[in-house]
């Protein structure tokens, strides 16, 4: 059994941070601490307090928790694919499929984001990995943001595209979900979703989620543009798309 590690192994030490519609001063820090007491955290420590407009404010908060957890007993839903450079996944898209392969991308619906799907597509990429535009044998599109589904899927068609890439950013009420559901519905009425290997990704989105959604694939935090291209070559391969 393992539990959270602050400054000693297993104190069960932790870090809170959340909001409440409640003004910053002395009420709010009480009910933040009797809030931390009712879920089980034993000594709970309000250290940072901030406005967050009229009628909200943040909390910083530490805590003990007396829970641990066994690692052997937690199943991980992972992409199951062999890790390639980028030098490594043109050879194979050269040597294996023989051709060019057309991949689009957006944050699609009413998300506006467009950091995460321009990490992936453009060909400066983020943080020394370059972006797919920049990959020989890979023809890339980047449509933006806020791309309507049936837009998308008609760029989709128009392009030729094998493999749909979709970021999601904006999470409030869930409108992720319902951008990338219906998404897989509308290219189910087309009789696409068969025909494309069809790939999410965002800061809250994981494999396990998007596999549960319908998609292929699902990228979260620090992963890069060869990380969804060797899935999504890969994935062709499988398919006997060469």
């Amino acid at each position: 059994m393992i539990r959270p590690y602050g400054d000693t192994m297993n104190d069960g030490k932790m870090q809170f941070s959340f909001t409440l519609p409640l003004p910053a001063g002395a009420r709010g820090m009480a009910c933040a601490k009797a809030l931390l007491a009712q879920m089980g955290v034993a000594d709970p420590q309000v250290v940072h307090c901030e406005a967050m407009g009229e009628g909200f404010s943040l909390y910083v908060c530490y805590g003990v928790v007396p829970q641990g957890i066994d690692p052997d007993t937690i199943t991980v839903s992972e992409v199951e694919t062999t890790a390639l450079s980028q030098e490594d996944i043109e050879q194979l898209i050269e040597t294996r499929l023989g051709r060019e392969i057309v991949i689009i991308g957006a944050s699609t619906g009413t998300d506006a984001h467009t950091v995460g799907i321009d990490a992936i597509m453009n060909m400066k990429g983020y943080a020394g990995h370059y972006g797919l535009e920049r990959y020989k044998g890979i023809r890339a599109y980047n449509l933006g943001s806020q791309v309507p589904n049936e837009a998308f899927i008609r760029t989709a068609i128009e392009k030729k595209a094998e493999v749909l890439l979709v970021s999601q950013t904006v999470t409030q009420k869930d409108v992720h979900l319902h951008n990338l559901v219906e998404l897989v519905e509308l290219l189910e009425a087309e009789g696409l979703r068969d025909k494309v290997v069809l790939i999410c990704g965002g800061a809250r989105i994981s494999h396990e989620l998007a596999k549960e959604l319908g998609y292929d694939a699902g990228f979260g935090p620090g992963k890069y543009a060869s990380d969804v291209a060797a899935f999504a070559v890969q994935e062709l391969i499988r398919r006997g798309k060469g």
